[in-house]
């Protein structure tokens, strides 16, 4: 009855353990809840204020597949402005969501036994839209040692003929590891010298304002003009504006591509909502200042929790660069014995048993590191605190 590709498909590991949360509050349990990549704040005012006008003036009819024109000439504007990256309004498409744009630059590009390679931990459902697509997903591997950046050589011992797309992330989702110009220059370099010439590289900025201690972002379609042919950015409203439910994401990128993107787009959905649109162009040409504050917030919570996690003997995660996310290495709990008497074998059972302890985190197999969980510190202070306290006491009761 149904078709091999989705016998292939997995349950997102984050939907699953946001599931079993959901499941336990409501049995009347209380939850720290750390699994969805979701902030804890409102969409801003004038944002909100802006879809009400556009609700008012009638914006509720269709738009042009690849997105209204103000909001692809806002998107123009943020580009140019913001990442120095040259594009119009024809280089530019907007669908529901990023997570809607890198699906179907998938579909649009890759061929059965194509490889798209990727640095693990990698987002759980790049692995999926990659596999529905008839693509490989090729991990590349990285260590806790080195802040989970990928480093120049493993990229260029994974490169063969094979290899269709290159996916960065930075800030990362789960890891918070972020990019440096110098760094990305690197990858770059490498790009450069492959034989295999036609390597086509998807950045993923989603968390772009998300970003701390001073650092400055940089993106690979402006720091290598000479490879922009071949690079597709993508972004997103959902996390420095806090509009996860507002379903807005874009991307800039080769013109034949975009086109080909929009043409699977006509068949889909037509398009994001108008009033969705007509609110994220009010997002990007609005005030950036609470953008600002809420970063900081969430630096701050960061160093709550690596202070915490400081004193928690054996939990020692990397120090993230951006996003909201801890990816703390647990595989030294691995093998010992719950309270009630259950073996701790693998990531899913210490997930399993922390929410039983009242804190729930999504473990890293489902982000291609088995032995890691994530941790998403969108949530408040006294939170974070209850947190860290349940934590402490898990941790030391496994023998």
């Amino acid at each position: 009855m149904f078709s091999t590709t989705l016998s292939k498909l997995r349950r997102s590991p984050i939907q699953v353990m946001a599931e079993q949360t959901r499941q336990a509050v409501r049995a009347g349990r209380c939850v720290v809840d750390m699994t969805l990549g979701e902030p804890d704040f409102p969409t801003p005012e004038h944002v909100g204020e802006a879809a009400v006008r556009a609700i008012a003036a009638g914006q509720t009819r269709y738009t042009p597949i690849n997105g209204s024109v103000p909001l692809r000439e806002a998107i123009v504007r943020k580009f140019q402005n913001h990442n120095g990256i040259p594009c119009t309004a024809a280089d530019v498409t907007v669908g529901c969501g990023a997570k809607q744009v890198v699906y179907q630059a998938f579909l649009a590009t890759l061929n059965p036994g194509d490889e798209v390679l990727i640095p693990a931990p990698y987002w759980a459902s790049y692995a999926d839209i990659v596999g529905m697509n008839g693509g490989v997903l090729k991990a590349l591997e990285t260590s806790p040692d080195t802040g989970y950046a990928l480093q120049p050589e493993a990229l260029a011992a994974a490169i063969t003929a094979r290899t269709k797309w290159l996916v960065l992330n930075s800030p990362s989702n789960p890891s918070g590891t972020a990019y440096t110009a110098e760094q990305l220059l690197a990858f770059i370099e490498v790009l450069r010298r492959s034989r295999h010439q036609e390597i086509l590289i998807l950045s993923d900025d989603i968390y772009e304002h998300i970003l701390f201690d001073g650092m400055r972002f940089a993106t690979l379609a402006e720091i290598a003009p000479d490879l922009r042919h071949r690079i597709l950015t993508v972004n997103g409203m959902s996390k420095a504006y806090a509009m996860t439910g507002w379903r807005v994401g874009y991307a800039c990128g080769p013109r034949a591509l975009i086109e080909a993107m929009t043409k699977i787009q006509m068949q889909i959905n037509s398009h994001t909502s108008s009033v969705s649109q007509a609110a994220a162009a009010a997002a990007l040409d609005g005030p950036q200042d609470e953008v600002w504050r809420r970063c900081q917030v969430f630096q701050h919570r960061r160093d709550l929790l690596l202070e915490r996690f400081a004193g928690i003997p054996g939990l020692r995660p990397p120090r993230p660069q951006g996003a909201f996310y801890l990816f703390p290495d647990v595989r030294a709990f691995l093998g010992r014995t719950a309270p009630d008497g259950r073996m701790i074998t693998d990531d899913v059972a210490f997930a399993s048993y922390l929410l039983d302890e009242g804190v729930a985190v999504v473990p890293g197999s489902g982000f291609g590191m088995p032995g890691f969980i994530r941790l998403s510190y969108a949530t408040s202070d006294d939170r974070l605190h209850l947190a860290a306290d349940r934590l402490a006491t898990a941790l030391e009761q496994l023998s």
